[in-house]
């Protein structure tokens, strides 16, 4: 068996490490790493110690992790020595990103050697390594608006609450009619829902600020839709969707 490909004089594993196993007359490399550049070296000192007689040469890159222009070298070089030595050659086990840059480019990721390498496949191959970076990039920014969003949500919940409770208690009103009132007040003033909730919290505090004309008169208007909403459903009025208002949530309500 041989040994992992080093660095000269460093000890230091390649980018690219690869070792070999005989398996009868043919032999399979085995290659765990990145395929970039430079990474032809260990392969080329790989493919050099193997015994004359050879009667073919596997790949398995199933450790390799990364791949970019300067890797498909490696390839050349794999099927540089098949024609060399008159043997088959194969790459195969191709897994994650580089098999997916091995599909952007039209080769096939089974087994790339399996047919020639066409021209101009470096220029094709940065072009689908931007590709992936481009669409990985994009996933993270995805990725980051949803995470800002459920900590919006979360920073939201406990001052919405409030305002569904002041309003159940105000009111007389479920859980579900108070927030029908919020959203609703939310909709008819162009107001955040987090900013209608606050306005609410806040105005019930001890000579608390009632909130603006606008979301005043929209907090009304929810108000008294959700009550008739309770009446036409059978149920007996209530006024503004129940008993009259205290005095800190009327100046919410207007």
């Amino acid at each position: 068996m041989m040994s992992a490909a080093r660095a000269p004089h460093t000890g230091r594993l390649d980018t690219l490490a690869v070792d070999g196993t005989a398996e009868g007359d043919r032999v399979v490399l085995t290659a765990r790493g990145e395929l970039v550049r430079g990474c032809t070296q260990p392969l080329t000192r790989a493919l050099a110690a193997l015994p004359a007689g050879v009667a073919g040469v596997d790949l398995d890159a199933s450790g390799v992790t990364f791949l970019d222009t300067a890797g498909l070298a490696a390839l050349d070089t794999l099927s540089a020595y098949g024609r060399r030595h008159r043997v088959p050659v194969r790459a195969t086990g191709w897994r994650g990103q580089p098999r997916r840059v091995l599909e952007l480019v039209g080769l096939d990721p089974v087994d790339p050697l399996s047919a020639a390498l066409p021209a101009g496949l470096p220029a094709r191959t940065a072009s689908a390594v931007a590709r992936e970076h481009a669409e990985q990039s994009e996933q993270l920014h995805v990725l980051r608006l949803e995470v800002e969003q459920l900590r919006h949500a979360m920073d939201s919940r406990p001052v919405i609450d409030q305002a569904r409770g002041i309003l159940m208690a105000a009111h007389a009103c479920t859980p579900d009619e108070a927030w029908e009132i919020l959203r609703e007040a939310s909709q008819r003033s162009n107001t955040k829902l987090r900013q209608v909730a606050s306005a609410v919290t806040a105005s019930a505090a001890p000579n608390g600020p009632a909130p603006p004309e606008p979301l005043r008169t929209a907090l009304a208007a929810a108000v008294h839709r959700a009550g008739a909403a309770v009446s036409t459903a059978g149920c007996a009025p209530r006024g503004s969707c129940g008993r009259s208002p205290a005095p800190a949530a009327r100046r919410a309500a207007g």
